[in-house]
């Protein structure tokens, strides 16, 4: 069985970023896993920001940031398979907006989520499951029919 697993930004961080649940991330993203790790495009964006954003808080200094984004950028080339915004992603992302308290790029998260979960959806085989550590994201994704992971309930 393969199992494939969508991680938003709030997830993905913590394979980079030593946080509650990051253990569980990194068993679940291990290569030799063989577990299928789905990003949208914009979590190329949104993971530099949280990079940034630490650095600037001075959670991380300058030498620790430089090495974390190479590291997310060779995993970015070579680890996860990505999916592109595409204009009906854009325009289901704004039904889910109308629809659910959610913020911009959550909902452009989960419209991306909701396509691959779509194309996987009759596949037996395939198991998938949408992996955030938002819990207002993670409850819609739920809402919304698909299976769910939060990484903060695994120590």
């Amino acid at each position: 069985m393969v199992n494939v697993y969508f991680l938003d930004t709030s997830a993905l961080v913590k394979k980079y970023m030593s946080e509650t649940g990051s253990t569980w991330i990194e068993t679940l993203t291990d290569a030799e896993s063989e577990n299928r790790i789905v990003l949208a495009r914009v979590t190329w964006v949104e993971t530099l920001s949280a990079f940034t954003r630490l650095h600037r808080e001075s959670k991380v200094d300058l030498n620790m940031l430089m090495q974390t984004i190479e590291l997310f950028k060779l995993d970015w080339d070579s680890q996860f398979q990505i999916v592109e915004v595409e204009k009906h992603d854009c325009a289901k992302a704004g039904e889910l907006l109308i629809k659910h308290p959610l913020r911009a790029y959550d909902s452009i998260q989960l419209a991306c989520a909701h396509k691959i979960y779509s194309a996987f959806a009759h596949i037996a085989s395939q198991t998938f499951t949408f992996v955030s550590a938002d819990d207002r994201l993670i409850n819609t994704a739920q809402t919304e029919g698909m299976q769910i992971e939060n990484p903060n309930n695994h120590q």
